[in-house]
């Protein structure tokens, strides 16, 4: 069993990983069993930059090979808006006012093209690799569906059209999701790492 540090104290993305990372022979151990480690910062410009920066210090403090995610939802119409600042779209920074907030935003336009994007970042002892995962969309008028976690409810995938993403089961959302599709890229990156 390869074990792998998840710089991230984020439940919903946790559970998210492991389930496509347990299958393929990997243990997670999230951030929460290293108290002794601080949140990690996020000060980057870019998804790529955010998740590099988290996983550099999260190995800095343990010396094992880590994987940190950095996700977000850009829309065309708001110039890639939230992107970076998904999480912190408003004060709040809880899915009800950020998805309230973004309904607000778009109101009134037609253009609701959107996507997901997940970069990750591995680190280990003398290498790093950074790659995304994309899935295209749009912004739905209201909430559909209660599964998922943040702007769920409102994305709506195109490769399953008339449901949003928390319309999905976690395997149907895995297989076409931003994090999944980056994921699946993982054990070709650890490949690089031995």
């Amino acid at each position: 069993m390869n074990v792998l540090v998840l710089a991230s104290n984020n439940a919903h993305k946790i559970i998210e990983i492991e389930r496509v990372l347990s299958p393929l022979g990997f243990q997670l151990r999230p951030l929460r069993d290293f108290p002794e480690i601080p949140d990690p910062p996020e000060t980057g410009e870019t998804f790529e930059a955010n998740a590099l920066q988290k996983a550099e210090f999260v190995f800095q403090h343990t010396g094992l090979l880590t994987l940190a995610d950095d996700s977000g939802l850009e829309v065309d119409a708001l110039n890639g808006a939230p992107g970076v600042y998904s999480k912190r779209y408003t004060p709040e920074a809880i899915a009800e006012t950020n998805n309230a907030k973004l309904l607000t935003e778009l109101s009134g336009i037609q253009n609701r093209r959107a996507r997901f994007v997940c970069a990750l970042a591995l680190v280990g002892e003398d290498r790093n690799a950074v790659w995304r995962g994309c899935v295209e969309g749009s912004i739905a008028n209201e909430l559909r569906g209660n599964q998922g976690f943040g702007y769920d409810p409102l994305f709506l995938p195109d490769e399953r059209p008339g449901r949003s993403m928390a319309e999905l089961s976690g395997e149907e959302k895995d297989a076409i999701s931003h994090r999944g599709k980056a994921l699946i890229s993982l054990p070709k990156e650890l490949s690089r790492f031995h």
